[in-house]
């Protein structure tokens, strides 16, 4: 049986090849059925199986000396042991309550097992809707209803979707605002998409609403309550000049990226930029990954009437992109109470890791240090005197497994270059107490050796 079979050629029966294989009927059946279902023979009844025509694949697919590029190969998680992180990207999941995270799950699955047998709604299942929408209600006094809550992965798919829609409204593309420095990712999403971006600077009151006004563009995207990077929160004045410039041309809309808001010590939460918005020209955005665990990937938007009608009908036929069992475990944590509770656990954890931080960096670097300390977020920006320069910095923090960002990094334009200094983005959040002083030590190395 070692030889070529041809075209046409008939095949032994079953019980033949079964007894010269030494092997079961049942054995050469199974064999003779799949050989079928993938096309390599046919059968004619009462006749036997025979050889199908097979067209012969070319030779330029023959090479197997086909490797992975380089440049595509990727490191295994356990691979990158050594680093210690002072990224403002990650959370402590030391103090997450899986425990009870995966009491909520038996819970969604004992009450809302019937709704796994569908796709839900496209913006997502409404008691899931309902319960963030009363829960953002009291915690950042956003209104709005269940109805115009729309969830998704992530920030970049809410504003993908968001992007697609408006751009086809107006039937260009649209001219966005946006703060420089400020959420890179989302600028890099912006022009693959085909916006128009334009880069408005911020100071300690947020961003330049002069500026916004004489770029006269159709949307602002802003981070009003923890400005990303710089930690600075936009002044009540700022605000209302927003929502002031908003009516004055149909269609324009602002978008608030309420990212951290959950994270503010000593003083109070303060108010999102929604909930000044009396005109339905404010698209508001939130995410659970900073309150909970960066892997868990629950983001929401909500959006003005006008919008929301539109939104339906153009993605009429879009499938809804989170898990329903996460989303039902999700609402089951908030109602139980969990959510809150870990929230205001987390933010005991993370003042102290953040004052334990700063008192670390002062005593390090003395007069040679600057920290912006806003006491919100899971980050502040930290300015180092040093000969060294942005890049220089940059390949030392690679150079000494510390995982963090300079300033430079969240440019769009006018990047700022070392006058004798350089700043960086200090994450605290995923930084374990024990390692302070080791990330610390590292990071001398960086700014002097």
């Amino acid at each position: 049986m070692n030889q070529e079979l041809k075209e046409g050629e008939k095949l032994p029966s079953k019980r033949t090849f079964a007894d010269q294989l030494n092997v079961s009927v049942n054995t050469i059946t199974n064999a003779y059925e799949q050989l079928l279902v993938e096309g390599y023979i046919y059968a004619i009844e009462r006749s036997g199986y025979f050889v199908e025509k097979i067209t012969q694949l070319s030779e330029q697919h023959n090479d197997p000396s086909h490797d992975l590029p380089k440049k595509l190969k990727e490191k295994k998680e356990n691979e990158q042991s050594g680093w210690l992180s002072l990224s403002h990207i990650g959370t402590d999941i030391e103090l997450f309550s899986f425990k009870e995270w995966f009491k909520c799950q038996q819970l969604a699955i004992d009450n809302h097992s019937s709704e796994f047998e569908y796709i839900s709604h496209q913006q997502g299942p409404y008691t899931v809707r309902e319960t963030i929408a009363n829960m953002i209600k009291m915690t950042r006094s956003v209104e709005c209803e269940p109805e115009q809550i729309v969830l998704s992965v992530g920030t970049q798919a809410l504003m993908s979707q968001l992007l697609g829609l408006l751009q086809r409204e107006h039937n260009r593309p649209v001219d966005i605002a946006v703060e420089n420095p400020g959420y890179v990712r989302l600028y890099h999403l912006m022009k693959q998409k085909g916006a128009n971006v334009i880069p408005i600077e911020v100071d300690e009151d947020g961003i330049d609403t002069e500026a916004v006004d004489q770029s006269d563009p159709d949307l602002v995207f802003v981070t009003p309550s923890h400005q990303f990077p710089t930690g600075a929160i936009m002044s009540i004045s700022r605000r209302i000049e927003l929502l002031n410039w908003i009516v004055q041309k149909p269609d324009r809309y602002i978008i608030e990226d309420d990212y951290d808001s959950e994270f503010k010590y000593q003083t109070d939460n303060i108010p999102s930029l929604q909930s000044l918005d009396g005109e339905q020209r404010v698209i508001y955005m939130g995410s659970f990954s900073k309150s909970l665990l960066m892997g868990f990937r629950i983001s929401y938007m909500v959006l003005p009437f006008p919008i929301l009608e539109k939104y339906r009908e153009h993605y009429k036929h879009l499938l809804p992109l989170n898990d329903m069992l996460s989303l039902f475990t999700l609402h089951e944590f908030i109602q139980k109470g969990s959510y809150m509770q870990h929230v205001r656990r987390m933010n005991q954890h993370y003042e102290k890791q953040r004052l334990t931080l700063v008192d670390a960096l002062e005593k390090k670097f003395g007069d040679d240090l600057s920290i912006h300390d806003v006491p919100a977020g899971l980050h502040f920006i930290a300015t180092f005197k040093t000969h060294k320069s942005y890049e220089q910095i940059e390949a030392d923090l690679t150079r000494y497994k510390l995982d963090a960002n300079t300033i430079r990094r969240f440019y769009i334009q006018d990047e700022p270059t070392n006058n004798g200094s350089v700043s960086l983005v200090i994450g605290f959040a995923a930084l374990k107490k024990r390692s302070i002083n080791q990330a610390v030590d590292r990071l001398h190395h960086v700014i002097y050796t």
